[in-house]
């Protein structure tokens, strides 16, 4: 019997309860998080993944950019899972750290622990995507609580869009991050 694995959009196979390091494809995962609605869809207009992940980097210091921009890229591989669904299945917090962990060692980064400044920036995306692609959530969010959305109003990316940003993104800051580390 075959391990259980996802077929990436390059073709490759991640085998999810053995994940391992040459199976982590920066373009599955840009492909994977662009086409992957937020919210379980239940938004106004499609709005991926890739975009919050996008606008996530843009608030995080400048040294944790690509930390923040990779800060959901378990999600290409397992899907995003809405918060009350994973306090419902908490193993799926260990499998997703796994997962975290192996796409960090992939791109020589520490990805377990999020970073405070990462947390603070996708609270405050969070709070800009309920504002603008699910008005009709009118209750408050309990972990949203003195958080304030940008003042700007989202403008959704079509899949093909966020995806070519999110690798423009992913590029910029790897250089970066690889000349800093000379």
């Amino acid at each position: 019997m075959n391990p259980a694995y996802v077929s990436t959009f390059l073709g490759n196979r991640f085998y999810l309860g053995r994940p391992r390091i040459d199976d982590v494809a920066i373009e599955d995962i840009a492909h994977g998080l662009a086409y992957q609605r937020r919210f379980n869809g239940q938004t106004s207009a499609f709005y991926s993944v890739a975009q919050h992940s996008l606008m996530v980097m843009s608030l995080a210091p400048q040294a944790l950019r690509l930390h923040a921009l990779l800060h959901d890229a378990a999600e290409a591989y397992l899907g995003d899972m809405v918060k009350p669904l994973k306090f419902l299945f908490p193993e799926f917090g260990v499998l997703e750290a796994r997962v975290m962990r192996i796409i960090g060692q992939r791109f020589a980064l520490d990805l377990t622990r999020p970073d405070p400044a990462i947390k603070r920036a996708d609270r405050i995306a969070l709070a800009t995507e309920k504002r603008d692609l699910i008005p009709h959530s009118t209750e408050p969010w309990d972990y949203l609580e003195g958080i304030e959305a940008l003042p700007d109003i989202i403008e959704p990316m079509s899949p093909q869009a966020a995806k070519e940003a999110f690798l423009e993104e992913f590029h910029r800051r790897a250089a970066h991050s690889a000349e800093r580390d000379r």
